[in-house]
């Protein structure tokens, strides 16, 4: 949960459409990479590994291009104020407490897909 309060507080506030709009150092592009994965719902926490947890997802559709097709992300109830993951889920099975997945589950037809919540006791981290 407050991951997600970090991620949105990073995300609105601290990358802009300007010369000086991406935060400290751009590290060649990583920092602008992170700002896109995460502005998704996802993004990966060790460059050697094919893994990646959730973030905040900014778009209530997106889809990206992938072997054979494309894989959807969507975001129910998404808005400013409803930062909070209540549930989330990849490829029809619901992520567990830790939130990771492989990169294996990108696959065509599938979907990433957040129910969001403005409500603390409500979201994912809130049960565990």
């Amino acid at each position: 949960m407050r991951t997600q309060e970090v991620a949105d507080y990073i995300l609105d506030d601290m990358y802009f459409a300007a010369p000086e709009g991406v935060i400290g150092n751009e590290d060649v592009g990583a920092m602008s990479a992170w700002y896109v994965m995460s502005a998704l719902g996802f993004y990966q926490v060790n460059a050697a590994e094919p893994v990646y947890t959730i973030g905040r997802p900014l778009f209530d559709k997106a889809t990206i291009p992938v072997k054979g097709g494309t894989f959807t992300i969507t975001a129910e109830n998404n808005s400013d104020n409803n930062m909070y993951i209540k549930s989330v889920s990849i490829n029809g099975k619901p992520l567990d407490q830790n939130l990771f997945f492989d990169h294996a589950e990108f696959k065509a037809g599938g979907e990433l897909h957040f129910v969001m919540t403005g409500d603390k006791l409500e979201a994912m981290s809130a049960h565990q």
